[in-house]
């Protein structure tokens, strides 16, 4: 049995796999998009760090100025001294970054210069130091944006490169706020030295200033140029990345072209190929196609709807083949009534035109019996004697045809049925051609039924021939009286020659008979057939083939008794029994 899988569980997975398709969809548009964003994000910070850079190479060029015109007027004046409190001071940030701190607004002294021509704009040595404090903050301003992005993650985002040159510039830096420094110091020895020897060593220390400014000003213009290396090498260094991205959103599409194909087969699969065979199923039974079942493999709410339609049309086809069969038994009942109601017909004309010559062939043989007297010789009164015995024996027969052609209601009462059965066997045994044949009865309590005793006389004796006729000189007829719940059961079985399917269809017909001697009138099991269907009971054969036997079940309603049909009963077996003894009386004085 295959394990069913309801419909919830299927919504489920179809669920589940419209959720992952658009979940992946949704991953690759998110993935390409923040890719996209870290892209501009990234050459937006990098873009910021220009201005920074230009700002140091300016403040660098503004120094190399000023000491060139320094050089060109050393001669003519010195350094004039700084206070302490304007000296910058370089720190490092937590970054590994310098960073250079001074005052902005700082007090500038006017040197007193030889010539005052040769003086120059913002070159008094306050000034030169406020411009190296400015070139500072200049470049811890270019730190700063170097570590505000923090985007050493995204596309060109390695910045080793731009703070190693900053620590350098830092350095540089440091070192000419010294050589600077210096430079003023010696303004408190000019009382103790020459003109000369002070312009030596200012020369000297302008010479040293200038190498580092030199090295400054390399470092400074290179910092503009990775930036631009990099941007030139970004198709580079990111078409691996847009590729990977390139794959990875074809390969989400396909994915998701795949899940929704393997939705629809699962859709149709689970749901449009059910609904549509269970419609053209549908559609077939309601045409009157009951043969037609509906098969889903499904294993959901469907299937079973399906099984249930296949179950409601077996019981349609089963209530339909029953009523057909009902039908046509019933058909063959009214044809056999009718067979039966044409012989009973002619039966009760022939009895009534034969009975009036045979009474008056009777009433003749009495008459002349009586008036020859003992004259007569024995062969005259022999022959006088068979004529009368053969006319009543006749008459007999015109009988028993008015009985069978006789319709009515026929006084009924409560009867033993197995006493009846022991009367027949009884009777049978006399029977020359029943002599050797066995016929076993198997009987236990008395099993009271409402019927007419001689009718139901008639049906055993009907039934006990035809078995008997039907095994050979060693067969065996057995007798079964019972009672089973409210009914009371006869049952016949020989291990005779059997009946074919043939014969049990037409078996109640009239003037049907299977004997090969054909010496049966096929009337006897007709009148059986019609006298227990009288009595609201019913007749059952079944026989397994030819030469395997049969067995006749004969069924009837068990009489309800009471106090007043058990006196009735009493009063019945008293009647007959002094009919038997009349009957007795008769024959010993018709043998005296």
């Amino acid at each position: 049995m295959q394990k069913r899988r309801p419909i919830r569980n299927k919504l489920l997975v179809v669920g589940l796999l419209v959720g992952f398709t658009v979940t992946l969809l949704s991953a690759s548009s998110f993935l390409g998009v923040y890719s996209y964003r870290r892209l501009v994000k990234a050459l937006s910070s990098r873009a910021s760090e220009l201005p920074q850079a230009s700002r140091l190479a300016s403040r660098v060029g503004q120094l190399r100025l000023s000491h060139s015109r320094a050089m060109a007027a050393v001669d003519l004046g010195l350094w004039t001294e700084t206070s302490k409190e304007n000296e910058p001071r370089i720190e490092l940030l937590q970054s590994g970054e310098p960073t250079f701190q001074g005052q902005e607004n700082r007090t500038a002294t006017e040197s007193s210069l030889i010539n005052d021509e040769m003086q120059l704009p913002a070159t008094s040595d306050s000034s030169f130091l406020q411009q190296i404090s400015e070139t500072g903050a200049a470049l811890q301003d270019y730190c700063q944006e170097l570590t505000a992005g923090e985007l050493d993650e995204q596309p060109f985002g390695d910045r080793s490169h731009e703070r190693d040159i900053a620590r350098r510039i830092a350095s540089e830096l440091k070192a000419i706020w010294q050589l600077a420094q210096e430079a003023v110091t010696s303004k408190q020895r000019v009382s103790k030295q020459t003109s000369s020897d002070l312009v030596d060593e200012q020369l000297v220390k302008l010479t040293s200033i200038g190498s580092h400014l030199d090295t400054l000003a390399v470092l400074s213009a290179k910092l503009p140029t990775f930036l631009q290396s990099r941007m030139h090498d970004l198709a580079h260094e990111v078409r691996g990345r847009y590729r990977t991205l390139i794959i990875t959103t074809w390969a989400a599409a396909i994915a998701a072209v795949l899940l929704l194909a393997g939705l629809g087969v699962l859709t149709y699969s689970w749901v449009f190929r059910p609904l549509r065979h269970l419609g053209h199923g549908s559609r077939r039974i309601a045409g009157g196609d009951f043969g037609y079942r509906i098969h889903l493999d499904t294993c959901d709410e469907m299937a079973e709807l399906g099984q249930a339609l296949n179950d409601m049309t077996t019981r349609f086809q089963e209530i339909r083949d029953d009523l057909d069969h009902q039908v046509q038994l019933r058909t063959k009942e009214v044809i056999r009534s009718e067979q039966l109601a044409s012989v009973g017909f002619l039966a009760a004309g022939v009895a009534h035109e034969i009975n009036n010559p045979l009474a008056s062939i009777a009433m003749c043989a009495e008459s002349l019996e009586s008036r020859i007297g003992n004259d007569v010789d024995a062969v005259a009164s022999r022959y006088i004697q068979l004529i009368q015995s053969e006319a009543f024996r006749c008459k007999g027969i015109t009988e028993k045809l008015l009985d069978f052609s006789r319709v009515g209601e026929v006084r009924r009462q409560v009867t033993a049925l197995g006493a009846l059965t022991h009367d027949v066997v009884d009777m049978l045994q006399h029977v020359g051609r029943f002599a050797q044949k066995t016929v076993t009865i198997f009987d236990g309590p008395d099993v009271l039924v409402m019927a007419n005793p001689q009718e139901m006389k008639q049906v055993i004796l009907n039934l006990l021939v035809n078995a008997l006729d039907s095994i050979d000189e060693a067969g065996e007829v057995e007798l079964t009286v019972k009672r089973d719940g409210d009914e009371a059961r006869l049952v016949l079985t020989d291990n005779g020659c059997g009946m074919t399917e043939e014969v049990l269809q037409n078996l109640f017909e009239p003037f049907f008979t299977s004997r090969a001697s054909k010496k049966g009138t096929g009337l006897g099991l007709s009148i059986a057939h019609r006298i227990i269907t009288d009595h609201d009971g019913r007749i059952e054969v079944k026989s397994n083939g030819p030469g395997c036997g049969a067995m006749f079940s004969v069924i009837l309603p068990v009489a309800s008794i009471t106090s007043q049909s058990l006196e009735k009963r009493e009063e019945q077996v008293v009647a007959e029994q002094n009919k038997v003894s009349s009957r007795e009386k008769k024959r010993a004085h018709h043998a005296a």
